[in-house]
């Protein structure tokens, strides 16, 4: 596969991904409201990926064979942290502030977020120096975020 086509089908794939957010906070959300706890929901939601994520890693025999030669910083195995966190948050504050509005803060701090990242080549990523254009677009995006959840 050439790089026009694994670019069109790592876009594809992550515009997948996140379709499906707001639908797991819709999702969680509702359950969290149902059980009258958002921490059970989320727990929930975790035993279920866990198992997915679980039966994918034996089924696939990838990653069943630790062979790193280099250490790995013990701070690459806290993204669980992160992810914890947006579940919990997402979870309760969804069923009351209205998917559309939770998940478009999601996304506003996940543009700020990648921004600085990318910028520093933080935490092992690639450096991609703040251009003029990504400015424009960051703060276009910010707009479009405002103006998505502003009620009239």
């Amino acid at each position: 596969m050439n790089s026009y086509y694994t670019s069109i089908f790592y876009a594809s794939l992550m515009l997948v991904a996140g379709l499906g957010i707001p639908i797991m906070a819709a999702l969680n959300g509702n359950l969290g409201a149902k059980l009258h706890s958002p921490t059970l929901a989320t727990t929930i939601l975790f035993i279920v990926g866990g198992a997915i994520s679980l039966g994918y890693l034996l089924l696939s025999g990838t990653g069943t064979k630790l062979n790193n030669e280099q250490p790995i910083p013990v701070y690459f195995y806290l993204g669980g942290i992160f992810v914890s966190f947006y579940i919990f948050s997402i979870t309760w504050v969804a069923p009351k502030f209205g998917i559309g509005n939770a998940v478009s803060f999601v996304l506003l701090g996940q543009l700020i977020s990648m921004t600085i990242i990318d910028h520093y080549g933080l935490l092992g990523a690639r450096q991609y120096a703040i251009s003029m254009q990504r400015t424009v677009g960051l703060i276009f995006m910010v707009l479009g975020v405002f103006l998505a959840v502003r009620r009239i």
